[in-house]
């Protein structure tokens, strides 16, 4: 792990009066050296007074770790004890625990009191943050301080992949995605930094796209894989449910198709046997998936019975192929053979694409609807609206798979650019285009009479400030971006092969680069005025063929 340090850009409000003082706050923002001394030099001083000190100060972008705070002098016998609250937003950092904003220490503790004494350098906290405020809260009490800097902890990894284009939105945008997915690569693939510090299956395969895509080959990825294997013995589900399985078998499918790693899939035979064994019991006379409960697709789906039994039986679908092909790439004849009945079966069961845009989706990549149709009729109505943070890839990847390209761009301006909107800098849990009307930035306290979105949205597990705002499962928008605009595809397992098919869409250039297991490959694209596109590759390993669409 990489621990940075980094200075507050600004301080975003700070109390008043002189019964609460705070003497000199833009020292805080000077880059100091970590580093206590033992002569105070011009330090940022808080005085108790009958009220309470207090400051919030924003560090400029979503970060996970804690804050560190370098203390000349700490009044009392026992120092002086202070209270730190972190917030992804301004307006969390601000909050109350509990109550119907929802603000909570669920899965990292956010909300804590701390003693300081003199001459210390105090680590406090670790969590998801950007904003951090801090109080006095002893009657008499005064604080030296030279510095308060946030330590932030993440992966060491470059980024190999790159993307840059004629439109700064679109490359914010991919950026964006980047930094949500390389910071949720901690010990092993985590959904969220604040809430959710956990290995999710499902989530983790739009995250497992965007670290292909941008940092190449990681051993995270077998870990986390490995990891939520172990955990959980046959005949139990990942994470307790059914389409979590099924997605450790996509999964395993396209981390083969990207690595092309036979010893690594071959240790995963027994299980993805069992799990064959298994889904296939959970097909009923009608071809119906019959998987028990928890019945997941996402959580906007979760009002819609329907829409989540179709986007299961995609799901069951597709994890079937997917088997069918690991098993022929593995030899196992036998179980070959079985996928193929086993989808024969599922495909008895009538699905109806029009319950949702994410269940919709799912079948046209599961091969049972018509992709450009269900684009027609489904996806491309309304926008951007009826996305979701988690399934925004898959709507992509079917209005991809209908050679829909100009308006997957305008879903994604609308959709990621509307969080950038609002003061994102990672994107979050879930999002609805709904919020954006009179909705305040996450990055300033909310004004009078516009509404406080961290605050008042989120549904399910996710209500109020609980709501995380950088979650891995939405950052798949920058594989998609790759994919897709840019145009690097793997043609063979291990990328020894690789497509370069360019959709430019509205654009008139792009340029990036793509990682391989053998080095990067980087291609610019032009888009030329009778609309051909000339692509210049400017990198590339000898071991990989291009191949130009």
């Amino acid at each position: 792990m990489k621990y940075n340090y980094i200075n507050p850009t600004r301080i975003l409000w700070e109390s008043a009066g002189d019964k609460g003082t705070i003497k000199n706050s833009s020292a805080l923002l000077e880059d100091r050296s970590p580093q206590i001394t033992i002569v105070p030099k011009n330090p940022c001083v808080f005085e108790h007074k009958g009220s309470v000190p207090s400051i919030l100060l924003d560090f400029g972008k979503e970060l996970h770790g804690g804050i560190q705070i370098f203390c000349w002098r700490a009044s009392g016998e026992k120092g002086a004890k202070i209270r730190v609250r972190f917030g992804e937003s301004a307006m969390e950092a601000m909050s109350e625990l509990g109550g119907i904003s929802n603000a909570t220490n669920n899965h990292a503790l956010r909300d804590l009191e701390v003693a300081l004494v003199d001459m210390s350098m105090t680590p406090v906290g670790q969590t998801g943050f950007r904003f951090v405020r801090i109080d006095l809260l002893e009657e008499g009490a005064v604080l030296e301080l030279k510095a308060i800097k946030a330590v932030l902890v993440c992966k060491e990894k470059p980024y190999q992949g790159e993307f840059s284009c004629n439109d700064a939105l679109l490359n914010e945008i991919w950026r964006t995605g980047a930094y949500t997915v390389h910071l949720n690569m901690q010990n092993y693939i985590w959904d969220g930094i604040k809430r959710d510090r956990l290995v999710w299956m499902g989530d983790m395969h739009p995250e497992i796209m965007t670290i292909a895509a941008v940092f190449g080959p990681d051993s995270i990825v077998e870990e986390s894989l490995d990891f939520v294997k172990e955990d959980t013995p046959l005949p139990g589900w990942i994470n307790n449910m059914p389409t979590y399985s099924m997605w450790w078998i996509i999964t395993q499918y396209d981390w083969y198709q990207y690595k092309g790693d036979f010893d690594y899939l071959k240790k995963q035979k027994e299980y993805l046997i069992g799990l064959c064994n298994q889904l296939s019991e959970h097909i009923d006379e009608f071809g119906k998936d019959s998987t028990p409960e928890h019945r997941f697709v996402d959580w906007p789906s979760s009002t819609n019975p329907e829409g989540v039994d179709h986007g299961i039986q995609a799901l069951h679908y597709l994890a079937t192929q997917r088997l069918g092909e690991l098993f022929l790439v593995l030899q196992e004849g036998e179980y070959v053979l079985k996928c193929e009945e086993d989808l024969r079966r599922l495909k008895r069961f009538e699905t109806n694409y029009r319950c949702n845009k994410q269940s919709a989706a799912l079948l046209v990549l599961a091969g049972l609807q018509n992709a450009d149709q269900v684009n027609t009729e489904v996806l491309s109505r309304d926008g951007a609206k009826g996305f979701s943070t988690f399934m925004g890839y898959y709507i992509l990847q079917a209005k991809a798979k209908a050679g829909d390209i100009q308006g997957a761009l305008e879903c994604i301006r609308e959709y990621y650019g509307g969080m950038l909107e609002l003061g994102a800098t990672t994107f979050w849990e879930d999002f609805d285009l709904a919020w954006k009307e009179n909705g305040a930035r996450i990055d300033e306290l909310t004004p009078e009479g516009m509404v406080d979105i961290h605050a008042t949205y989120g549904g399910y597990c996710y209500q109020g400030y609980r709501h995380s705002l950088c979650h891995g499962w939405a950052g798949a928008v920058t594989a998609w971006m790759s994919e897709h605009i840019l145009g690097i595809q793997f043609a063979a397992p291990g990328g020894k092969q690789v497509l370069i098919n360019p959709q430019l869409g509205d654009l008139t250039w792009i340029e990036g680069s793509y990682p391989t297991q053998y080095g990067v490959i980087k291609v610019r694209h032009e888009k030329q005025e009778d609309g051909t596109i000339i692509t210049n590759i400017l990198e590339c390993p000898t071991q990989v063929e291009l191949i130009q669409h």
